[in-house]
C-alpha cells in the first residue's frame, strides 16, 4: 500500500532583497535557495509529522541559472521517498519574476514560463514515533 503522504507538495514565493545581492549583476549566492529550500521542508515536516524536524543535507543540488536581487523566487519541496525517520524530497526553484532595470528603476515583469535556477535532492529527519 503506498503512504497517502507521498507526492506532499509545499511551495513558498519569496521576493530577493537587493540588500543580498552579492556578486557583480546583482548576482545572489545560491546558499539563499538553499535556505529558501530549507524553510519550505520544515513545513513538510510539520504538515506530514507535526514537528519542524531537521535538514539532515543535500545528496544532489544543481544551480541551473541565476538568481537575482529583484527576483520573485518560487521554491517547491515534493516528497519522494518516506522511510521511518526520513523523507527525501525533490526540490526545485524557480524565477517567476524579475527586475527589469533596463526599462526603470522599479521596473519588472513576470517571466512566462518562470526560470528553472536550481534543483536539489534533500533528506529531512523527524523524531522517531
Amino acid at each position: 500500500m503506498t503512504d497517502p503522504r507521498l507526492g506532499l507538495t509545499v511551495t513558498h514565493r519569496r521576493y530577493v532583497p537587493y540588500a543580498h545581492a552579492h556578486y557583480g549583476g546583482a548576482l545572489v549566492d545560491g546558499a539563499y535557495t538553499l535556505g529558501l529550500f530549507g524553510d519550505v521542508a520544515t513545513e513538510v515536516a510539520i504538515v506530514m509529522d507535526g514537528d519542524e524536524g531537521l535538514l539532515a543535507g543535500y545528496s544532489e543540488v544543481s544551480f541551473l541559472g541565476p538568481v537575482r536581487a529583484g527576483d520573485v523566487l518560487e521554491a517547491t519541496c515534493e516528497v519522494v521517498r518516506i522511510g521511518r525517520r526520513s523523507r527525501e524530497l525533490r526540490c526545485t526553484a524557480r524565477v517567476v519574476a524579475r527586475a527589469e532595470p533596463e526599462r526603470g528603476p522599479s521596473a519588472a515583469g513576470v517571466l512566462e514560463p518562470p526560470l528553472p535556477v536550481v534543483e536539489a535532492t534533500a533528506t529531512l529527519v523527524v523524531p522517531g514515533p
